[in-house]
């Protein structure tokens, strides 16, 4: 399946100033199987070590990390000339050797010649250094996303679609009804299915959201694998809690996440650290509250209220247990807003944005909360959030009126469209913005 990923790894190949590259994200979104994809198309010869399988080579890290020694055993190793010039060297699970990650440093400043890329997951690069020290400055970091709708698209053979969607949004016109209702059941589907590429493919393949399923049902139990394996008991505890609170966080009319939620007598103290392993490990991001929605926003953020997402809103679906047939089928659904909120805030996240939300209270004011505010230069731009068709916009304006501010967006069921200063754009289109 294609990847936009792909292209970003083109870029840094094509950087003439690069840094060996470490690639980030959380379990099972694809970083393998695209690295390598890449390795394939766009070098003569690639070296692949996966350092959770290839542990004979924990030795040649621990007696020397000079590039000129590690590459002779490599070649060794492997039975084959690496060429600076045309060789990708790929470090897989560069997280389970702690050498391998502080070597990067050495070929940036000994050997910048060699194309090196290493990938693991967010936890095991932020906790697994205990002992050597981690490459800062001498790495370029990126961080990998599950399948952003528009990917979606294309692996489901809609290119023509996903192109149209792309140009009705740059001309700001209406797509045609019935290619709006097709591009509403194809966002439907994604809804459930989310973007990891496994459920994708299954998808894909059987036309079946039950295969689908169990597909995620298998990547949950791989992350409370991962919780047992790279936490103590104690805190595996904590962080499973606040892992499986999160569905009720999002479907309550809650402006922050909560930590009576988790345990009675919650508290940051003894939830923050499991919060940031699960941020850590990609498992979940976060959108924090600022109390004013002026540039720049960073500086207004209220350090002790977010709120926490799924990292992919088909694990989400999966988690909370909704019917496929309740979304397939458009019935009511109780979690349809938490839903649509996670998959906008994914959205937005793999564009870039860094996510904030604003929520203003009684003294302020009256009560009005905007679901994201989005930065672009000097300017803040709202954005609301609506699972269906529903064009009530109280705290949008409210927004608009107190900030001064003449653009504003509404993320809905409907067409494309302007009205009174907002911007209105399709679910299936947010991977636009």
């Amino acid at each position: 399946m294609k990847r936009k990923f792909e292209e970003i790894l083109c870029h840094w190949k094509d950087n003439k100033r690069r840094k060996p590259l470490l690639v980030h994200g959380a379990r099972q979104i694809g970083k393998t199987t695209t690295i390598r994809s890449f390795g394939e198309n766009h070098f003569e010869k690639m070296v692949y070590v996966n350092f959770e399988r290839d542990r004979r080579l924990f030795k040649d890290f621990e007696t020397d990390l000079s590039p000129a020694f590690l590459v002779k055993r490599l070649e060794i190793y492997f039975g084959e000339r690496i060429n600076p010039a045309s060789t990708l060297i790929f470090f897989d699970e560069i997280q389970a050797c702690e050498q391998a990650l502080t070597s990067l440093k050495y070929f940036y400043e000994e050997a910048p010649e060699y194309y090196i890329i290493g990938a693991g997951s967010l936890l095991g690069i932020a906790i697994n250094r205990r002992q050597y020290s981690f490459p800062v400055g001498k790495v370029e970091q990126i961080r990998m996303f599950p399948m952003d709708m528009e990917e979606f698209l294309w692996a489901r053979g809609e290119n023509l679609l996903a192109q149209e969607i792309r140009q009705c949004f740059a001309k700001q016109r209406a797509m045609d009804e019935v290619l709006h209702q097709k591009a509403m059941e194809l966002y439907r589907e994604y809804l459930m299915i989310g973007g990891m590429p496994e459920a994708v493919q299954v998808f894909v393949d059987s036309k079946s959201l039950i295969d689908a399923g169990e597909i995620q049902s298998d990547i949950l139990d791989a992350y409370v694998a991962d919780m047992a394996k790279y936490a103590s008991g104690t805190e595996t505890a904590k962080i499973m809690a606040c892992y499986d609170s999160i569905p009720s966080q999002l479907a309550k009319d809650n402006r922050k996440f909560q930590y009576k939620v988790v345990a009675k007598g919650g508290r940051a103290s003894l939830f923050g650290t499991s919060i940031d392993w699960l941020l850590a490990s990609g498992v979940v991001v976060k959108c924090e509250r600022v109390e004013q929605g002026q540039h720049p926003l960073a500086v207004f953020k209220n350090l002790a209220a977010f709120k926490l997402y799924m990292g992919d809103v088909g694990l989400l679906a999966r988690k909370a247990g909704v019917r496929v047939y309740d979304i397939i089928g458009q019935n009511d659904h109780v979690f349809i807003g938490a839903l649509t909120e996670n998959y906008v805030a994914d959205a937005l996240l793999q564009n870039g944005h860094v996510l904030y939300y604003w929520a203003a209270d009684s003294k302020n004011g009256g009560q009005a909360e905007v679901d994201f505010l989005l930065e672009q230069e000097d300017q803040v731009c709202p954005v609301e959030v609506k699972a269906r068709e529903n064009v009530r916009s109280r705290s949008l304006n409210i927004f608009m009126k107190r900030y001064a501010t003449s653009c504003g967006i509404r993320i809905s069921g409907r067409n494309f469209g302007l009205k009174d200063d907002i911007l209105s754009i399709p679910l299936y289109s947010v991977f636009c913005l």
